[in-house]
């Protein structure tokens, strides 16, 4: 029954998508008609004759409801419509780049099976032979939180443009490949390693196992005994992982320049091509759905529990003492506060195109950019534009998960039918409806991530709601408001802010990619994620201008990160 009800929802939620996309023609913030009429007719002047010419010629004249129809049932029956922009049949663009895109998807979940492969190895050897796990550590827990385009710039700079071992655009040879697929299949591949890892090292510790081990039973045979026990609850995070891969699509196309699903996604957002934009995000959008469901009819195929949501997956481990934690915060954070500072108190918008791509100097510590400013000022600057961004996405989403925890019936399923929605595709479909900027991505970034927050709330309502000296406290005459503002939002609203303030560095990660894709900050804005996308065509001349804004996310990741386990560490008892 509950599975049913899962579906149910999943089904629900990629209807009301499927819906949101079919009405993008109506929620656009420009006019179509006026997109389609520059398009075809780019001598014709834009009259009201000639607009409503062109709205009855696309059917636009008709209403919403119509258009939404006819949009599902040519779905259903594999017919995509026909372009705005070039009048020839979408189905020409979008099919081969279905193809181009399972292709690359299927490649990096190779990745993400080898990666976990690789890392579980040595786990359940130790655990086969009764030797305690080593789970990852901070600086693990962080990087594999890295998004995709983070990833695909590095790679391009190592791998491309320093040593030239692999190609950094195309997808011309199954080297092409190599790439994308680790951008796409590697951050994917480190959670579901770390999540697979801490599974094998709990369920070493059951009794069972010792047993077994006691009785004689063959090495192998204890090795399949644990991955019975422990894959079955890891297979939901695998749902995660499909949706982020299919999400990334977006980032890592751009960046390789694949024409796949996701660069036409983005290329139709800029053009208006509002067809070809709903074809692409509706494939996206399945391909990521379809994913999920079967990695969770899959678990509960084979049974067991279900681990904690993502949050567990990028959870720092409470192992390693206070005084580590501390070391890293003051190697991540230091260098980071005082670039920020530094470059705050530089200008960052003097114009040098006498010394533009200039390395460093005594003047420019960091260089300058394409136009000759200050790399360092930028640095600084942007830190205001990401993280201050993310700061109100982190407020916005926790607010909206401190509500919706009152209301679990409404929560998990909620919570669990948009958490299979990557945020590049919220960013085009907010990018469509309000237009670019800052303000879109941090609608966009708050959208996907409340989730996480809300189930994690309403599993701290529903445990404060049970505590027993609520009983006493009711019996005494103690009204519901009165309980709510003493007893109930105590309990819920630290532990939740700490849950928020984990989630921060990927909220910040999620506004730079909108800003690298030109989905949020404007291009000339000292943003990290736009900086880095204006300083990647110049990264052989002027290196330090592409990875000083990658450096400083890096950073960001991991001062955060160690930062939320100092209160773990510091409760840890004791040897």
């Amino acid at each position: 029954m509950r599975t049913l009800k899962g579906l149910t929802f999943r089904a629900c939620a990629l209807l009301a998508l499927l819906a949101a996309i079919g009405f993008l023609p109506w929620i656009a913030d420009r006019d179509p008609a006026l997109t389609v009429l520059r398009a075809r007719y780019s001598g014709r002047e834009s009259t009201p004759e000639a607009l409503t010419a062109v709205r009855a010629d696309l059917g636009l004249d008709a209403g919403p409801w119509p258009l939404l129809r006819d949009w599902l049932t040519g779905l259903a029956r594999g017919d995509l419509g026909t372009s705005w922009v070039t009048d020839r049949p979408v189905a020409e663009t979008v099919w081969p780049a279905l193809g181009v895109s399972l292709t690359l998807m299927g490649a990096a979940l190779a990745v993400v099976l080898a990666v976990t492969a690789a890392a579980c190895a040595p786990a359940l050897a130790r655990a086969a032979e009764g030797k305690p796990s080593r789970p990852g550590g901070v600086a693990v827990a962080s990087l594999v939180a890295l998004p995709d385009f983070l990833v695909a710039t590095l790679g391009i700079a190592v791998f491309a443009t320093w040593a030239g071992l692999l190609p950094a655009y195309g997808l011309d040879t199954p080297v092409h490949l190599i790439l994308p697929a680790l951008a796409m299949g590697l951050p994917g591949g480190g959670v579901l390693a770390r999540l697979c890892r801490d599974a094998i090292g709990t369920t070493a510790g059951e009794d069972w196992v010792r047993q077994w081990r006691s009785s004689g039973y063959r090495r192998s045979r204890i090795v399949r005994g644990l991955l019975k026990r422990a894959v079955p609850p890891v297979l939901p995070q695998f749902a995660i992982v499909a949706v982020s891969i299919t999400g990334s699509a977006v980032a890592v196309e751009t960046v390789f320049a694949i024409p796949g699903l996701g660069r036409a996604a983005l290329a139709a957002a800029d053009a208006q091509d509002l067809p070809i934009l709903q074809a692409c995000m509706a494939f996206l959008i399945g391909l990521g759905f379809a994913g999920g469901m079967l990695a969770r009819l899959a678990s509960r195929r084979l049974g067991g529990p279900a681990l904690e949501g993502a949050a567990a997956a990028l959870a720092p481990p409470a192992r390693g003492g206070r005084g580590r934690g501390i070391v890293w915060i003051a190697a991540t954070a230091g260098p980071l506060l005082l670039a920020v500072a530094f470059g705050l108190a530089r200008a960052a918008d003097e114009v040098a195109t006498g010394s533009r791509l200039a390395g460093p100097s005594w003047a420019h510590p960091l260089g300058t950019d394409p136009l000759g400013r200050d790399v360092l000022a930028r640095l600084g600057h942007g830190a205001l534009w990401t993280v201050g961004a993310a700061v109100a996405a982190c407020a916005l989403a926790y607010l909206i998960a401190l509500a919706l925890g009152f209301a679990p019936r409404a929560a998990h399923p909620l919570a669990e039918a948009v958490n299979s929605f990557p945020v590049a595709i919220a960013g085009i479909l907010v990018v469509v409806a309000f237009g670019r900027g800052q303000f879109g991505a941090v609608l966009a970034v708050t959208a996907v991530s409340w989730p996480p927050l809300a189930a994690h709330a309403a599993e701290l309502v529903a445990a404060a709601r049970a505590a027993g000296h609520l009983e006493a406290r009711r019996a005494l005459g103690a009204g519901p408001l009165w309980m709510l503002r003493r007893h109930v939002l105590p309990l819920v609203v630290r532990p939740l802010a700490s849950h928020a303030g984990l989630r921060l560095p990927g909220m910040a990660l999620g506004i730079a990619s909108l800003g690298f894709l030109g989905l949020g900050a404007g291009a000339d804005s000292p943003e990290w994620g736009a900086s880095l996308a204006r300083a990647m065509p110049y990264l052989e001349r002027a290196p330090l201008a592409t990875l000083a804004p990658a450096a400083a996310m890096i950073a960001l990741t991991l001062a955060v990160m160690a930062v939320v386990s100092l209160p773990a560490r510091a409760k840890r008892p004791r040897p």
